[in-house]
């Protein structure tokens, strides 16, 4: 069985718990119900890259999936090593035996998939959600600078009874209810991810 390390959950196991259960619903609902993977909420990036090299080097099946934190050049297309040897703050290589296929991003952040699936934001945040304030996805849900996701989700859910947007209150809850083939459509990475996970999983 492959494992799955994910950035994500923070130091408080409670919301490592959460943090595993709403990607656990989400890789279901991407069609992999029945066959799952072993996910591991790993809490900031550095621990889920530490994770993943200590069970590569133990001959484990693993993969890793972490936020991009910046815009991917065109050249590390799928090939994420170079991006995230070359990001300042992370200066991460590739483990002996790693492949390009093992390690996958999150283009810019989680919060970017958010934005594939306006419907599920509406609803759950409700009454006084404001679409107008998100940026615009008009070059894609991939262009969209880091920041920028931050920004419009805060602006846009402020005037909501759930308040402005939370990372940790807010962020997994938003991911059990987002269409995962909403996701894959409008992201290149995500839809690789898919595609490779399919493939470790034999389906």
């Amino acid at each position: 069985m492959v494992t799955i390390y994910i950035e994500g959950g923070g130091d408080e196991p409670q919301l490592k718990a959460r943090c595993r259960k709403a990607f656990n619903k989400f890789i279901q609902k991407m069609g992999f119900k029945g066959s799952m993977p072993k996910l591991v909420a790993c809490g900031s990036r550095r621990n889920a890259y530490e994770q993943f090299c200590t069970a590569v080097k133990q001959g484990k099946k693993a993969m890793l999936l972490v936020d991009s934190e910046a815009p991917v050049k065109k050249e590390h297309e799928f090939d994420p090593w170079p991006h995230l040897q070359q990001r300042e703050g992370d200066g991460w290589t590739a483990p002996p035996s790693a492949t390009a296929a093992d390690c996958h991003l999150m283009v810019e952040c989680m919060e970017n998939w958010f934005l594939a699936d306006i419907p599920a934001l509406k609803g759950y945040y409700g009454s006084g959600f404001k679409e107008n304030k998100l940026p615009s996805t008009n070059r894609g849900i991939e262009k969209v600078a880091k920041s920028e996701v931050y920004k419009g989700l805060k602006e846009a859910t402020k005037s909501t009874r759930k308040g402005s947007y939370s990372k940790g209150d807010h962020s997994f809850s938003i991911l059990e209810e987002i269409g995962p083939s909403k996701v894959t459509a409008a992201s290149k990475w995500a839809k690789h991810f898919k595609d490779c996970l399919k493939v470790e999983m034999h389906l």
